[in-house]
């Protein structure tokens, strides 16, 4: 899991996840759409080297984490 290999980051990620619910848009999360294999995910930036990947669900307005990690690991697992 990323917060177990990764304590220190737990602040930021909350925070990441707290400003997405409260206002997707907001410039700081650097939120956008992604192509290729991972195409129908967004991603949002914890910081300048992790981002999470995520689902939107607009129909319920709920937001799916699907992974957590530096741009190389996303996009290679993805």
């Amino acid at each position: 899991m990323f917060i177990g290999r990764h304590p220190d980051l737990l602040s930021q990620y909350e925070k990441t996840l707290q400003l997405l619910e409260m206002n997707p848009g907001h410039p700081s999360l650097r939120l956008q759409k992604l192509t290729g294999r991972l195409d129908g995910l967004y991603s949002v930036s914890i910081n300048m080297i992790y981002i999470i990947s995520l689902e939107f669900i607009i129909d319920e307005d709920t937001v799916i984490p699907v992974t957590v990690g530096t741009h190389d690991e996303t996009y290679r697992n993805g």
